[in-house]
């Protein structure tokens, strides 16, 4: 099985669209799941109050048909959370942010964002992940990334790597900007990170 995984959107249609085509080209028949943070909150976090908000447009990006693009099942991000946690409204894409999933597994390995793990220093990174199983997918710093067994491995695009019996930490990079997802092939147990 193949599953075509990405994230960091920050609805960016454009982008999406680049990458969607790509993946289109490349697996068509992947399953494609989502990292998080598929939309673009633009309160920060130091701007949140007590005020909640009762139209989404007034707390996030939506750009015109975007919606209909994300046709994929996706954990939450930080961005999503912040938009649910400004917001009162009934409007029913509110309803679905708040039904995404923390987690999601795809056979015997696991999808999260990542927002959930402890991150900083300079440059700024993951410092801990509290993870459990062998092969975890994640986003959130925007920067595609391979560990085994907590050691950084250096990367290239386009190159198939093996991910059976280590730990494995797979940040599949971002959609906004770079275009760049991964294709996991479960039966192989490898993972290729792939810019469009």
């Amino acid at each position: 099985m193949e599953y075509a995984i990405l994230g960091d959107i920050h609805s960016s249609k454009e982008d999406l669209e680049k990458v969607l085509a790509d993946i289109s080209d490349k697996t068509p028949d992947a399953v494609r799941i989502g990292t998080g943070d598929l939309f673009e909150c633009i309160i920060s976090k130091k701007d949140i109050t007590d005020k909640k908000y009762t139209k989404l447009e007034d707390v996030m990006i939506l750009p015109e048909d975007f919606l209909e693009l994300l046709t994929f099942e996706s954990v939450n991000g930080n961005q999503e959370e912040r938009i649910l946690a400004i917001t009162e409204t009934e409007d029913p894409l509110r309803e679905k942010l708040a039904l995404l999933p923390e987690t999601f597994e795809i056979g015997h390995s696991k999808v999260i964002h990542g927002h959930q793990w402890e991150w900083g220093g300079e440059p700024w990174a993951l410092i801990r992940a509290d993870v459990s199983g062998s092969l975890v997918f994640y986003g959130h710093s925007h920067t595609s990334a391979l560990s085994r067994n907590g050691i950084p491995q250096e990367i290239e695009f386009n190159v198939p790597y093996e991910v059976a019996g280590d730990k494995i930490l797979v940040n599949v990079g971002a959609v906004v900007q770079d275009c760049e997802w991964v294709l996991y092939n479960s039966a192989d147990d490898t993972v290729t990170f792939i810019k469009a």
